[in-house]
């Protein structure tokens, strides 16, 4: 492979670029892929949103969104169409003008683009290792339809040096007479998204973005300027790549230190609660950090791990991340002890108790289940023999390894015949006196219940 020092195509891009003619290639529409997709195409590029999943793409054909922060009028008021490639002397039946997105399964729509942007998962595999799967079969539908003046850039979270020593490779491999910064770019800018959010978005939220040469970078950044209000160039690709990793590490790492004083402040009899709210009058110097029953989503469970497997491989212990992502992962057993711990003193055995869990998402008001922590405290409740059931307004129905639970109704009768009801997740969907009205006995890992007055419950805080 060859990383060239010169021009090439760079100019005939940027302008394509500039009138916003470029045809970008969104692969894996998530919830990072799809909230981009429409972002560009508002843009006024003209999109192809590429996906496995034949529901999600059938969806978008209807103008049904099935992500939270994507409704389903934004993707009606855009030019959505089928793409649908039937050969190369007949493209296909599609719309491919400005501002338009068109859904499809076919990875050979990407002949016709000329940006390609990776927003596919990169999950741990069963041995806790990085699983590049989803990355690679991207790179090789990708490097079957690579062509000169091609921009490609990875948005997947991952470990530092993927960008050069995997992409890279796998887009070459069938074009070797390609150079890099010449005829192609290649590029990483991790995404930011934070599902839920509504003051932080794509348009207005600072775009890291590294090149793997100078001229990639250029490229990438006129790109990315076109669409967002904010572009943050850096040095390479492997610095974008680590700077996404200490962003995640570093709310990792602060949260592990809120779990453990939340341990800490239960055997000192005070509550955490007030602790952080009297620390955080400080004006300078500290960063407010909330415990909870253990960390969700899709990064931060995550995005450590990847970190410590890409440092094993150079023989250096994160230590002290291990050490948070160890604390992390004890929340929930945690958790299971302080639910215990209160049923008995209600002289109630854990074995058999009726417990209702509130919220099962990772974080509120979304409809995500990833890396939940509610899924691993049902499953500790289940094995410990309890009675679970659980609520939540987003979710109507759990899968969990050969567990099925249907979402409960949530009535007063449920909430008073519950031998314990543990709020896990604080949807504001929720009215938390009514909650407190009617429970007699409640664990609130979130602090939900703190400007409740007068409850008929007895609560215990984490």
């Amino acid at each position: 492979m060859t990383v060239a020092q010169g021009g090439g195509e760079i100019r005939a891009l940027k302008e394509r670029i500039a009138r916003r003619e470029a045809r970008v290639a969104v692969i894996g529409l998530g919830y990072v892929g799809l909230p981009l997709a429409i972002t560009l195409a508002d843009a006024g590029f003209p999109v192809i949103g590429i996906d496995i999943d034949a529901e999600k793409v059938a969806a978008i054909h209807r103008g049904e969104s099935y992500i939270e922060d994507v409704s389903s009028d934004q993707l009606r008021r855009l030019k959505v169409g089928r793409l649908r490639v039937k050969g190369d002397d007949e493209p296909s039946t599609f719309n491919l003008q400005p501002g338009t997105f068109n859904g499809t399964l076919e990875y050979a729509a990407l002949r016709f683009a000329d940006i390609a942007i990776i927003c596919v998962p990169t999950p741990l595999s069963k041995a806790g290792s990085p699983d590049l799967s989803y990355i690679i079969t991207a790179a090789d539908a990708i490097a079957e339809h690579l062509h000169p003046g091609m921009l490609v850039v990875l948005e997947s979270t991952t470990y530092p040096g993927t960008t050069e020593e995997v992409l890279m490779p796998r887009l070459l491999a069938r074009s070797p007479h390609l150079e890099v910064g010449k005829d192609i770019f290649l590029a990483y800018s991790p995404e930011r998204v934070d599902p839920g959010r509504k003051d932080w978005t794509i348009r207005n939220t600072p775009k890291l973005v590294g090149g793997v040469t100078p001229q990639c970078l250029d490229v990438a950044v006129a790109f990315y300027r076109a669409v967002v209000e904010r572009v943050v160039p850096v040095s390479s690709s492997k610095v974008a790549e680590t700077a996404k990793l200490l962003e995640n590490t570093f709310r990792a790492v602060n949260i592990a230190l809120a779990n453990e004083f939340a341990v800490v402040c239960h055997r000192l009899g005070i509550d955490v609660w007030e602790v952080i709210e009297a620390a955080k009058t400080k004006p300078f110097g500290f960063m407010a950090f909330y415990p909870g029953p253990g960390l969700g989503g899709h990064c931060l469970p995550i995005d450590p791990h990847y970190l410590n497997w890409k440092l094993r491989l150079l023989n250096y212990n994160v230590r002290f991340v291990q050490l948070a992502e160890e604390i992390n992962f004890n929340m929930p057993y945690y958790v299971l002890t302080r639910i215990a711990d209160a049923l008995n003193d209600e002289v109630k055995p854990l074995k058999h108790a009726r417990i209702l869990i509130l919220g099962v998402t990772y974080k509120p008001d979304v409809n995500d289940i990833r890396e939940s922590p509610a899924l691993d405290l049902i499953h500790l409740l289940l094995e410990k023999g309890a009675r679970v059931a659980y609520h939540d307004p987003y979710i109507p129905a759990l899968h969990l390894e050969g567990i099925h639970l249907e979402r409960t109704e949530l009535t007063e009768r449920v909430l008073a015949e519950s031998d314990c009801v543990v709020i896990v997740t604080h949807h504001s969907a929720y009215d938390w006196e009514w909650v407190a009205t009617h429970s007699r006995l409640i664990v609130d890992t979130r602090n939900a219940l703190r400007g409740v007055s007068n409850p008929a419950a007895r609560i215990v805080k984490l």
